[in-house]
């Protein structure tokens, strides 16, 4: 199969991040809200599923066009070359969403995206019963209807791109691996630095730092639903899994810390710590902010702190920002990054962030408050 458009999906806040891992594995792109569009061969969808840090999967666009009618919809589904991709009796469940579009009932889209999806493979595989059989692999489709223009689209991810496979278990409030991934990118850090997270809860920052420092790949841990798809092919599967192994640096040596007030959260993050094949490489303790002291320097911090969301909270967050401050403040060459939605944040922790970030976690809009500390020597000796 010759060239296909591939979208990786990102987080709100997360697209021009998503478009530079795109280029960085090769590939040029456009970015649009909540998307960055590229073209690939079908082989290069193990390598972007096992790569891509930031994005939350990876979709292969079948088709794009203006349905103002279920006439419209199933027509021009129809007209596509659904066979070029689906297999025989393969499994085609058909998911859906609209937004400002004539055609809003999503159960109907999906319904009529199905039987024309069906008819049409039905045609292509000279099928002449009346059911289509679906027993063989699964193809995720979507329909999308946005402003009446309808895209329609296969799922090559399965589970999203944060299931990176290593989590046995979270806390009450769980960081996504794809957000927090980023949150290490947005900043200054390099494997040769300190890297802390005074709030780590069940690890995810640490273990995302760690991933990037010794460049092994997210998905190495995890399954992806095209891995049975006939246009890739188990040889390229195995190919991008041999390149991933070939590529990571388990030798590297890195100084990242994991704290957290509670001990139960310390012993799950050191769980998947082990899970992740990290075990040893990163030090997790049971620490409050307020207490942390350290003679390192040029390290950084990255934490997401609680943010007072609940009601009687509030307060008792403020008093940990100040607590915070106290302990981060004197650390002239740290470089310092918090991730809260509280507005007022900069005011408790004592000063003015040097630049600041808008990112969504979840539905819940915050701040990502950066503060740079003195840059290394370029004499510094790198480990």
């Amino acid at each position: 199969m010759s060239k296909v458009t591939l979208i990786a999906t990102a987080a709100m806040g997360l697209e021009a991040l998503v478009a530079k891992e795109v280029r960085d594995l090769g590939y040029e792109c456009t970015t649009d809200n909540g998307k960055v569009t590229f073209e690939a061969d079908p082989k290069d969808i193990p390598r972007l599923n096992l790569w891509l840090r930031t994005a939350d999967r990876v979709k292969l666009k079948v088709g794009e066009f203006k349905a103002y009618s279920f006439d419209d919809l199933f027509e021009k589904t129809k007209a596509l070359d659904w066979g070029a991709i689906i297999p025989r009796q393969a499994e085609f469940p058909v998911t859906g969403k609209s937004v400002k579009s004539k055609l809003y009932s999503v159960p109907d889209c999906q319904r009529i995206v199905k039987k024309a999806i069906a008819e049409k493979l039905k045609q292509q595989y000279k099928i002449t019963s009346e059911w289509y059989e679906e027993s063989g692999p699964l193809y995720k489709v979507e329909i999308a209807l946005l402003k009446d223009v309808a895209t329609l689209t296969i799922d090559t991810s399965g589970a999203g791109l944060h299931k990176r496979g290593f989590r046995l278990d979270q806390g009450g409030a769980p960081l996504k691996e794809t957000l927090a991934a980023a949150l290490v990118m947005l900043t200054n850090w390099t494997p040769d630095r300190p890297f802390v997270d005074p709030f780590c809860g069940s690890g995810t920052i640490p273990i995302e730092a760690a991933l990037i420092g010794q460049n092994i790949a997210p998905g190495f841990n995890r399954e992806f639903v095209s891995e049975q798809w006939d246009i890739i092919g188990k040889n390229h599967w195995n190919q991008a899994r041999t390149e991933a192994e070939d590529l990571a640096n388990y030798d590297l040596e890195l100084d990242i810390s994991g704290h957290d007030i509670d001990h139960r959260m310390i012993s799950i993050a050191e769980e998947n710590a082990d899970e992740a094949g990290l075990g040893g490489i990163i030090q997790f303790k049971q620490m409050q902010v307020s207490d942390f002291t350290t003679r390192k320097e040029y390290g950084v911090i990255v934490g997401n702190p609680p943010y007072g969301e609940r009601l009687g909270e509030k307060e008792e967050v403020e008093q940990l920002y100040k607590g915070m401050g106290r302990a981060l403040l004197p650390l002239e060459t740290w470089s310092v990054y918090m991730l809260t939605s509280h507005k007022g944040f900069e005011d408790f922790y004592g000063r003015q962030a040097t630049k600041k970030r808008k990112l969504f976690n979840g539905f819940i809009e915050t701040d990502y408050y950066q503060y740079w500390g003195k840059r290394p020597p370029r004499d510094r000796k790198q480990v």
